[in-house]
């Protein structure tokens, strides 16, 4: 496949998605008129001392309560003048996310379903690893997209979450197993570039040493395939990893799986990731769940081998999460390994994704599915 630069068609996607991620922006958090403080970028921040004439020290001291120490109270932050303390209070307060339920699994991942103020609630993972711990997070309530294979997408799409709301989710993971966090991956509910601002902003706060202090080719977004923002994030100048949920190089199959991206063709798709490769250097990676009698013939295979040949990519082959009350099941692991094999030969790397939480409502959208219901 041949990339030939952004169409017409691309330019005005473009244009409607950034208006549609404007209209469905998050706004502050307010209840009973307080303000969530942790909505409040660094310049807003900075403004506030100053017009509570305090001097400026504190808002490196109230930055760190936030996004640090992950207070739960104003009145926590015990460095602050209890005067200052007080003139927040009467504006502000500090909102963070409560666990409702969590599944451990004898692997040792942990899934947590956590509810934010409004009462609205997301789903995010802890996944250790020896010496290091990954958090899988969301960036929606809920996800428009409707992949035919997701839980998420059976509940609809509730709302965008803040910035806040998505990093409050790695510190509370962290908290739990007390420990630092090494790398974190926009994998959970939602699609990541249908709230790109607030997901951006997410991801530097994360990568920020004032903050989690994460390097930013450990920040992972998983996107299914929304072209317009991929052509966005190629131009951020931060390392940030990118991930595509490809699942079928075959059209027909693809657009069946996948229907909130069937605008998108898989060859417009094809000259954004070579253009984001061009532009960034770094290696981006497909996404791949097999699924038994839909992606996994060898036509499929030909088709993902024709699809990454010669590009700087990697192949993420995921054995399939069943989830209750939709038909799909995993492929055999022997056709996984012939995946793998045959990728290898035509040049493309490829890895299978080990399991985890397969004891547990490990696919997004099944716990908080489960708790619906009850």
């Amino acid at each position: 496949m041949q990339g030939t630069g952004t169409s017409n068609k691309s330019a005005t996607d473009a244009r409607d998605i950034e208006a549609r991620t404007n209209l469905s922006k998050t706004a502050p958090p307010t209840i009973n008129s307080l303000t969530d403080l942790r909505s409040l970028s660094h310049s807003q921040l900075v403004g506030l001392v100053q017009s509570l004439n305090a001097p400026q020290f504190r808002v490196k001291q109230i930055e760190e309560w936030l996004w640090q120490k992950n207070t739960k109270s104003i009145d926590d932050m015990s460095n602050l003048p209890l005067t200052l303390r007080s003139k927040l209070a009467c504006k502000f307060t500090v909102r963070g996310a409560v666990e409702t339920a969590r599944q451990e699994s004898s692997d040792g991942s942990r899934k947590y379903l956590l509810r934010f103020f409004d009462g609205t609630s997301v789903e995010c993972v802890g996944l250790p690893s020896k010496n290091r711990l990954t958090v899988c997070v969301s960036t929606q309530a809920g996800c428009a997209m409707g992949c035919a294979f997701c839980a998420t997408g059976a509940s609809g799409f509730i709302r965008n979450l803040s910035s806040a709301e998505i990093y409050s989710q790695v510190l509370h993971v962290r908290d739990d197993f007390n420990t630092r966090v090494t790398g974190v991956v926009m994998m959970g509910q939602g699609e990541p570039f249908m709230n790109y601002d607030a997901t951006i902003a997410a991801l530097r706060r994360l990568n920020s040493p004032n903050a989690t202090g994460i390097g930013a080719r450990h920040l992972t977004v998983s996107t299914s395939g929304v072209i317009p923002m991929i052509y966005k994030f190629s131009k951020e100048p931060e390392q940030f990893t990118l991930a595509v949920s490809l699942h079928s190089a075959i059209q027909k199959t693809r657009d069946a799986l996948m229907p909130g991206v069937r605008k998108y063709s898989l060859l417009h798709l094809h000259e954004a990731m070579l253009n984001y490769v061009d532009k960034t250097g770094r290696r981006p990676t497909y996404e791949y769940a097999l699924i038994k009698g839909v992606n996994d013939s060898d036509e499929d295979l030909y088709a993902l081998c024709d699809f990454c040949r010669g590009t700087l990519s990697h192949v993420n082959l995921i054995r399939l999460n069943k989830v209750a009350d939709l038909p799909f099941q995993p492929a055999a692991d022997t056709r996984a390994d012939e995946f793998l094999r045959t990728l290898e030969r035509n040049g493309v790397e490829a890895t299978i994704r080990k399991s985890r939480g397969s004891d547990i409502d490990a696919a997004c959208g099944q716990l908080h599915q489960m708790h619906s219901r009850r």
